[in-house]
């Protein structure tokens, strides 16, 4: 069940959802779920607390955390966009709307802590949700995104190798820097 609760971010995951992925009853789910609730908050060592809201649960930090978790987020806008938040800034862009969990599926990594750093930056937003169940957040980049690269719209995004060439797993933030370098290398011959 943690393991789900981990791997399902801000969106949290259904009572149904969890019974249909793990196989167990829902008061068995219950009950560990309440088991976890209690274990995360009679251990001063652990930074998560259980969350939940119309049979929804999700992970979150305990409020002690706020200010270095702030700060986290924060520091980052310092700094240049590491190869993870490229990854993730590269997919958004080309895939937009995306849900995170299809961008987890592309990464096979687990994104919500680069989105949230990009939607800190203002390079990515929330674009409505996906009519699916658990209802994903739906995300795209902002005007702010055109900027950082020099972009007037998103028809200016580098062309993607043909479909036939590129294989999904082959998306990521060295794909998105080559072909930005290479727009680049352009400009600069004209």
């Amino acid at each position: 069940m943690e393991g789900l609760l981990f791997i399902s971010g801000d969106e949290g995951i259904t009572l149904g959802d969890l019974s249909k992925v793990s196989g167990f009853m829902k008061p068995a789910i219950l009950s560990i779920l309440q088991d976890l609730k209690i274990k995360y908050e009679n251990d001063p060592s652990s930074a998560f607390v259980l969350l939940e809201s119309n049979q929804t649960y999700r992970l979150a930090t305990k409020h002690q955390l706020a200010g270095v978790i702030k700060h986290y987020f924060e520091v980052p806008l310092t700094v240049p966009l590491t190869k993870a938040l490229l990854e993730v800034l590269a997919i958004v862009a080309y895939r937009q709307p995306i849900t995170r969990l299809e961008i987890d599926d592309i990464r096979g990594v687990q994104s919500s802590g680069s989105l949230q750093k990009l939607m800190v930056r203002g390079l990515v937003t929330t674009d409505g949700r996906l009519d699916a169940p658990g209802r994903p957040f739906l995300y795209s980049t902002t005007p702010a995104f055109l900027d950082y690269f020099g972009l007037s719209n998103l028809d200016e995004l580098p062309p993607l190798p043909e479909q036939d060439e590129l294989d999904l797993g082959d998306m990521n933030g060295d794909i998105f820097l080559e072909a930005l370098q290479a727009r680049e290398g352009r400009k600069d011959d004209n």
